[in-house]
């Protein structure tokens, strides 16, 4: 993962996107006016819906040049 920034602000999810091979969640977000998705197979989606709405930090950085969502933490 490549260009990892810190942002702080509310977090919104836009859309949720086709599971993975596996099965398991992803999402297409807004956190702070930035807009990136979900890693694939990562844990972070399944804790998403309870943050929906709620002032978060996160860290996004670019993941085969798509701005993707790496680590968050509750405000």
């Amino acid at each position: 993962m490549k260009n990892r920034t810190r942002h702080s602000g509310k977090l919104e999810i836009i859309e949720r996107l086709p599971n993975s091979y596996y099965g398991n969640p992803r999402y297409r977000l807004r956190i702070d006016g930035f807009s990136c998705v979900t890693k694939v197979d990562s844990s972070h989606a399944y804790s998403l819906p309870n943050h929906n709405g709620k002032y978060v930090r996160a860290i996004i950085g670019t993941h085969y040049g798509l701005p993707t969502l790496d680590s968050l933490w509750p405000n």
